[in-house]
């Protein structure tokens, strides 16, 4: 019996706390739905496990290395690239490495820290809500940016809104340490994550890719092997 609450214990992920009130009130509707019409309330219901589920919480097992560099968000890399980061930033004008992870209405939207270090700056810019998948979501799009200071220099991490997404939640603020897998926010819904690395970083995924957010290693510092290279089989 004891084997038997264990194994369904650890299959139940649990629901973020910010999503408690979405989960209710998807539920509330769905009861007043099916009031109206019955086939309308199993609508609502598939609607607020949905819901539930885009709200989950899972805990995730960390690689505890300073060189690593984390994946913050679960979902596919998008694009694996040199660019110049955002003004509001202040990275300087020199191109950096971006990576960025684009979050689907399915993906687990917890974000979480890339890297362990002190977040020394978050600026949050008001913008347009085109797909986060494209390339110019990350000038155009509404977005908040921090900026965390480690022993490799300073990184960015960006939280972009996307097609749907009209909510950007962070609840880290500056002169705060973090550490590497750490919760410090989420988008409601789909978007898209961007981390900016300075000179030494070397990429540890590709575009198209699957990451975990706190488990994926996306990039390395220290290496002296290039780039990862794949193909898909």
């Amino acid at each position: 019996m004891i084997n038997l609450f264990d194994t369904i214990r650890n299959t139940l992920v649990p629901i973020h706390k910010e999503g408690y009130v979405f989960v209710a009130a998807f539920f509330i509707a769905s009861l007043i739905l099916g009031w109206i019409a019955e086939p309308l309330f199993w609508i609502g219901l598939v609607l607020t496990l949905w819901c539930a589920y885009f709200f989950r919480d899972p805990e995730r097992v960390v690689p505890q290395d300073d060189d690593l560099v984390l994946s913050p968000a679960d979902g596919r890399v998008s694009s694996v690239q040199m660019v110049v980061p955002p003004a509001e930033l202040n990275l300087g004008t020199e191109p950096m490495l971006r990576i960025s992870v684009f979050m689907n209405v399915f993906d687990c939207h917890i974000n979480r820290s890339p890297v362990r270090g002190q977040v020394t700056d978050i600026q949050y810019r008001a913008g347009q809500f085109i797909n986060a998948e494209l390339d110019k979501a990350s000038e155009d799009n509404e977005r908040n940016s921090m900026v965390i200071e480690t022993r490799h220099g300073r990184i960015g991490v960006v939280q972009i809104a996307g097609l749907v997404a009209r909510r950007i939640v962070c609840w880290v603020k500056p002169t705060e340490p973090v550490n590497a897998g750490e919760r410090f926010g989420l988008i409601r819904f789909g978007s898209r994550l961007d981390v900016l690395l300075p000179a030494g970083a070397q990429p540890r995924v590709s575009v198209g890719q699957r990451t975990y957010g706190g488990e994926t290693v996306i990039a390395e510092f220290g290496s002296t092997k290039g780039p990862t290279i794949s193909r898909r089989s």
